[in-house]
This record gives C-alpha cells, structure tokens and sequence, in this order.
C-alpha cells in the first residue's frame, strides 16, 4: 500500500510541476507553439505575412544613426590648428 501512495503523490507532483511551468512560461509556449504549428501548415506562406517588422534588424544604437546626421557633434567642430 505504501508503494501506490508513493506513485499517486510522485505522479501528482509530477502533475502539478508541469501545470506551474505551463502558467509560469505561457507567453514564450504560445508563441512557439503558433510558430511550429505555422511550420506545420502546408498552406503557409511566410511571404503573405502582413507583419514585416518581425524579421527587420534591430538598431542597438538609434542616437549613432542621428548623430552622423548631424554636423555639429563635437567630433566634427574641433579643428586642427
């Protein structure tokens, strides 16, 4: 009798780890499971995907892309004597 309580709280803790990772990384599962499921359908076609922005590269340093813009960065206005 001691074997089966000991299989029933294993299985029952076995049970209620799965449901905690299940609601505590819900967001990133959904999100893979859309992706493997979209890698799954054969009538998929990423080229009719609306959403282009997904895929575009991402700028780690926006104010260097202004900055080159820009003439009147200390950089540029020091001249040499």
């Amino acid at each position: 009798m001691a074997a089966i309580t000991s299989a029933v709280i294993a299985i029952a803790g076995v049970v209620l780890g799965w449901i905690a990772i299940e609601i505590a990384c819900k967001p990133c599962l959904e999100k893979g499971r859309e992706a493997i499921d979209r890698s799954l359908n054969p009538d998929y076609d990423p080229d009719d995907d609306n959403d282009n922005n997904v895929r575009a590269p991402l700028n780690p340093y926006p104010d260097l892309e202004s900055k080159a813009d820009n003439d009147t960065s200390p950089s540029t206005s020091i001249k040499a004597v």
